[in-house]
């Protein structure tokens, strides 16, 4: 069957000059949500689309975005485009990739994002924009302030919209959206659809066109594995992984635990650098920079990260600390295999924690090879792990533990030895089985044997009725002390210490208004207040 030829961005309707700096950026053939989205964007429909992560979801709304702001009118305050994501590196990575098709074009762009001073972006907003790619919490403060006005955006994106109802932005997103000019065109685009999204495009979108491009033959190129290590060596494991697999991402679940893995990796050698929400914007701009550039080689990223970064070359993702959702596995797993490359997953877990991965693996649609941390290959690169390690289905079940009788089947007075049958000293019998009585008929004191039996009243031998068993344990400790009594005397040389006398002495009588010393307390004199003064009468 013959495949339909990919159409490029000029037969798409993208303008010339934006053609000319794809070019430049050797970005020459559409992907297949760009080829999907860019005709019905451009024509001003309302989009819904999903698409893996890396697919190119960027340029799928932001060509037809900047294609339609052109030849408008700027004014101050008043942006005509809104892009909303939800973290500031994915408005970073917006930027970065639409800043030069909007100088291109003349257009003015501007982001607005927390973690970043209000002077400098209502300044930027004062002189007017064009295009605004914010964070819903700080473009809502800057509507508040009365910086920004909605009322002329034309076109509203949200872009991650999943990520921004599970990040709890649902209220604020669909306050933004409200904001927007009525009747104007919305587009909504993520790697997953879900939850909330259903409720913003019931409410805000009006015969959206839908385009679902996550057939299997779009999905990355992506070798996913599960390393099996022991908790006390995690952070020997990861070392060695990084090591063999320099430019990596590895993702942990605290920004702490980010923290703290990176100055470990550090003190062994590994370039890294951390990234979390409790740096600043700054030093998260300044950490992405050195791993852009090659000065370090590992960052150490929690969640917020799963969802912005892009750098070219990203050979490995290892989670560290398994995500508890697959919706952030898929996401980080797409900081690599991107825009056609190849790419290796790697999730760190221990023995017990096994079967919590694979069902993340399940319900993500994913097959991993397992490999165990001693018997890896050395070194662990992407390419020796894919040619090693078992798949789910050839792995050896592990052995079922001892299964324990029920409390039902376990014969009455069965239980764990004590230590002294460990030793080798007679056994102590246990009265109400019949076993108990016999074992020990050959006992040199026979009538101690005797007094073991179970009476010949009982139906059978090892039934008791209610009564009986009320008995058993003061019935038994008497056997007991008699047995000890008998094969395991005190011997003569040693004297037994005197038992304590059993009666109760009734402590002295004390008369009343008396101390521990017997001694009559002094009496008090008497006190007065004001009021009993008055009244003429003591307290």
């Amino acid at each position: 069957m013959p495949v339909d030829p990919v159409p490029s961005f000029a037969q798409l309707g993208i303008a010339a000059p934006l053609v000319r700096v794809l070019d430049r950026a050797k970005i020459t053939t559409p992907t297949p949500v760009q080829a999907a989205v860019i005709p019905d964007a451009a024509a001003g429909r309302d989009v819904l689309g999903r698409a893996a992560t890396g697919s190119g979801k960027t340029l799928a709304f932001g060509l037809p975005v900047l294609g339609r702001l052109v030849g408008g009118r700027r004014k101050p305050k008043s942006p005509r485009g809104l892009i909303v994501v939800p973290t500031r590196e994915l408005a970073t990575q917006v930027r970065a990739s639409l800043d030069p098709l909007a100088d291109a074009l003349g257009l003015r762009l501007v982001t607005v994002y927390g973690g970043s001073p209000y002077d400098r972006q209502i300044k930027r907003l004062r002189h007017g924009a064009d295009l605004v790619v914010a964070t819903p919490g700080r473009l809502q403060d800057l509507v508040a302030r009365g910086a920004c006005r909605l009322d002329h955006v034309e076109i509203a994106v949200l872009d991650e919209a999943d990520h921004l109802c599970d990040l709890g932005f649902f209220p604020a997103v669909s306050e933004i959206v409200s904001m927007t000019k009525p009747g104007g065109q919305r587009m909504l685009l993520s790697a997953t659809l879900d939850g909330d999204v259903d409720r913003l495009v019931k409410m805000h979108l009006h015969g959206p066109v839908t385009h679902i491009c996550n057939d299997d033959a779009d999905q990355p190129d992506l070798d996913h594995h599960v390393l099996v290590i022991d908790a006390h060596n995690k952070i020997e494991a990861a070392t060695s992984l990084l090591r063999a697999n320099p430019r990596s991402i590895v993702f942990t679940r605290t920004r702490l635990g980010a923290t703290r893995l990176a100055l470990d990796l550090a003190e062994r050698g590994v370039s890294t650098v951390d990234l979390h929400g409790n740096l600043s914007q700054g030093a998260r701009e300044r950490n992405l920079r050195k791993f852009r550039s090659g000065q370090a080689d590992v960052v150490v990223a929690t969640d917020v990260a799963a969802r912005g970064i892009h750098v070219d070359g990203i050979s490995v993702v290892v989670h560290y600390d398994a995500p508890t959702e697959h919706k952030s596995y898929v996401h980080r797993s797409g900081r690599t295999a991107r825009a056609g490359s190849s790419g290796a997953v790697v999730t760190m877990t221990t023995r017990r924690q096994l079967g919590a991965v694979a069902g993340l693996h399940k319900a993500a649609g994913v097959a991993a090879r397992h490999h165990d941390a001693r018997t890896a290959p050395d070194p662990m690169t992407a390419a020796a792990l894919a040619l090693t390690g078992e798949t789910a289905d050839r792995r050896p079940a592990a052995p079922a533990p001892p299964s324990r009788p029920s409390r039902a089947a376990r014969p009455r007075g069965s239980g764990r030895p004590s230590s002294e049958s460990r030793s080798n000293r007679p056994r102590t019998p246990h009265s109400g089985t019949a076993r108990s009585g016999t074992a020990r008929s050959g006992s040199a004191n026979p009538s101690i044997a005797e007094s073991t039996q179970p009476s010949s009243g009982g139906s059978r031998s090892g039934a008791t009725g209610p009564d009986e068993r009320r008995r058993q344990p003061a019935d038994r400790r008497a056997d007991v002390r008699r047995l000890e009594a008998t094969l395991d005397p005190v011997p003569a040389q040693v004297s037994r210490p005197p038992e304590r006398s059993a009666d109760v002495r009734t402590a002295p009588h004390r008369p009343a208004g008396t101390r521990g010393s017997g001694k009559a307390r002094p009496k008090t004199k008497a006190r007065w207040t004001s009021a009993q003064r008055r009244a003429g009468s003591k307290r």
